[in-house]
């Protein structure tokens, strides 16, 4: 199958590449240099070069290629966010999940693609009210911290693209807090570092739900979304959504750190924000039983313990 992958280059799209190039697909990377296409191009994959936000670039390298499945990974995510500027470290981010997206989809429909698969989000999104724990007809945030405002408004535009593109099979796949080679959570990851200093503490009661993914596994789940399931959202998350005072303590103690400090979430607020203190303290985690069920998917790792003591990379 002739498979574009936009976003070859970030965690999933260092994995997911391979992964394809190996099942015999036909892959085709959007790189916007080069040098950085060289390692795709070593793997056998054929590179286009594009601006990703240059609608008349990215229109043409997807109908000089005319793939039948397109998958969107675009995220130009720092290593280092400051969660009180949130929005404004995911600026680009929700420039590819808001522009991108329209453009990709206008042109794969030009192209006659069959499927589209673009990258959503897993977690701090949800409503936080009710169980702790989201399936993907679960509403998403009416009110969320203002410094996350604009991120939650890109993450429902992709979404509803997806939802309401009837011309093709188009699906959102919700990746849940990745961990892993390529990831801030690995063994020389910009979070792991943090929690080696002790510099992420437990916030409050730490009840804050993650749902989190290895990097792997969330490639698997794409390959899988090629050919299976049906149109729409899938959580992409492992079996045991948890509280920051369950699993933070649980990283320190894999990577070899002190466990963690403890702050009131009254002092946390002033070094990271309102919305800082609900992730750690009010989030909500996902439920995968829709992407086992019809992606016929499991998880490599089906829990970040394991994960964290095996494959943090």
């Amino acid at each position: 199958m002739k498979i574009f992958v936009a976003g070859g280059t970030g965690a999933i799209g260092k994995s997911l590449v391979p992964l394809l190039i190996d099942s015999g697909h036909q892959v085709i990377v959007l790189g916007r240099s080069a040098r950085k296409a060289a390692p795709f191009r070593a793997l056998g994959a054929q590179v286009v070069l594009a601006d990703a936000l240059n609608k008349e670039e990215l229109t043409k390298a997807i109908l000089d290629t005319r793939p039948e499945v397109i998958i969107h990974q675009l995220t130009a995510i720092p290593a280092a966010l400051d969660l009180r500027k949130f929005d404004r470290d995911f600026a680009l981010t929700n420039r590819f999940r808001t522009e991108a997206t329209d453009v990709m989809l206008a042109a794969a429909r030009r192209a006659g693609t069959r499927r589209f698969i673009a990258q959503s989000f897993c977690g701090w999104p949800f409503a936080r009210e009710g169980g702790p724990v989201k399936t993907e007809e679960d509403s998403l945030d009416p009110n969320p911290p203002a410094a996350f405002s604009e991120t939650l408004a890109a993450l429902r535009h992709l979404e509803s693209a997806v939802q309401e593109a009837r011309d093709l099979e188009a699906i959102a796949l919700r990746y849940g807090f990745l961990y892993g080679p390529g990831t801030g959570i690995s063994s020389q990851g910009s979070t792991v570092a943090l929690v080696r200093k002790r510099k992420i503490p437990i916030v409050g009661d730490g009840a804050g739900i993650w749902s989190f993914i290895h990097v792997g596994d969330a490639a698997r789940a794409t390959v899988a979304a090629i050919s299976r399931g049906r149109p729409g959202i899938y959580n992409i998350v492992d079996d045991e959504p948890a509280p920051v005072a369950t699993w933070l303590p649980m990283l320190a103690d894999a990577v070899g750190a002190k466990p963690p400090h403890k702050v009131p979430a009254w002092l946390a607020r002033f070094a990271i924000g309102e919305g800082g203190v609900s992730m750690m303290t009010r989030i909500r985690g996902g439920s995968n039983a829709k992407a086992k069920r019809e992606l016929g998917w499991q998880p490599a790792y089906p829990t970040w313990r394991r994960g964290f003591a095996d494959g943090l990379g």
